[in-house]
């Protein structure tokens, strides 16, 4: 196992506290693990602990660390369109631990995939994404997923008419969830104005201008018994600004199709770290 260096470092007035998994010295790519979702440096599972110690120990500098507001960091909590100055921060930190650095890669997971989206363009020293299971729900698509990826697998399962016969099923309550989602389908996403990040328009919108504002390579994971990948994959597949973007030539697409949203057991951990190194030996080598 590489070494561990416990680190506290300033963003704004806040203190972020991080683990720097510190790899080889003479390594010239650092990984920054961003956190997705209210967790914190260790991840659901210990998966941010695992997949830092595979990168570190094949010799890439890893950083994990936590948000404004989450786990050990001082400040407010911010969601993940608010955390550009702790990206800035923790690369900053990263790069001062190892000045050898020429180049940070992010590794995201749900909506740190989409933070890191709205992040990357805009620091030079980012030069590679991984986006594992990108949130890109709004009203619209979460309705579109459930109606595409739920109800009609239900519909077309021998076990849901078998238990609809014997009485199992409350038939009513499935009908008014239906029509519910129905209705959502249907409904407008409200656009979000240009502000900080200088980008615009509905979530999936402004994902993909972050998406072609960012030069370098992607390596896209998506688990197979995850809804928030199958919603991303229908955003990806279906919505004009996504367009082309997701069979570019810079695009390492991955499927993992027994695994869940936060890959919670180690053979699926393990199959993600060795996606995300065999990408990074071939991108950066």
């Amino acid at each position: 196992m590489s070494g561990l260096q416990a680190l506290v470092f300033p963003c704004g007035e806040a203190e972020l506290v991080g683990v720097l998994h510190e790899g080889h010295a003479q390594t010239e790519t650092g990984v920054l693990i961003v956190v997705g979702g209210p967790q914190y440096r260790v991840g659901s599972h210990r998966q941010f602990v695992h997949l830092a110690r595979a990168l570190a120990a094949a010799g890439y500098p890893v950083l994990r660390f936590d948000y404004s507001g989450m786990g050990d960091a001082g400040g407010a909590p911010r969601n993940f369109e608010q955390v550009d100055r702790d990206l800035k921060a923790a690369i900053d930190q990263l790069c001062a631990a190892r000045p050898g650095l020429k180049r940070v890669v992010l590794w995201g997971l749900c909506d740190a995939a989409s933070a890191s989206l709205f992040y990357a363009w805009r620091d030079p020293r980012v030069t590679g994404l991984v986006l594992a299971n990108p949130w890109a729900r709004t009203a619209a698509s979460e309705a579109e997923a459930y109606l595409k990826h739920y109800y009609w697998s239900r519909l077309t399962s021998r076990e849901f008419w078998l238990k609809l016969l014997k009485g199992g099923l409350r038939l009513g309550d499935s009908l008014a969830s239906l029509r519910g989602f129905l209705r959502q389908r249907q409904s407008a996403e409200p656009g979000v104005a240009a502000g900080e990040n200088a980008l615009s328009g509905s979530l999936p919108e402004r994902m993909a201008q972050g998406w072609r504002r960012f030069p370098g390579p992607l390596l896209v994971l998506l688990s197979g018994d995850d809804l928030t990948a199958r919603e991303f994959e229908d955003v990806a597949g279906g919505h004009t600004a996504w367009k082309g973007l997701l069979a570019e030539g810079r695009v390492r697409l991955e499927r993992l199709p027994e695994a869940n949203h936060t890959f919670s057991c180690q053979a699926w951990r393990d199959q993600v770290a060795g996606l995300t190194l065999d990408w990074l030996r071939t991108r950066f080598p």
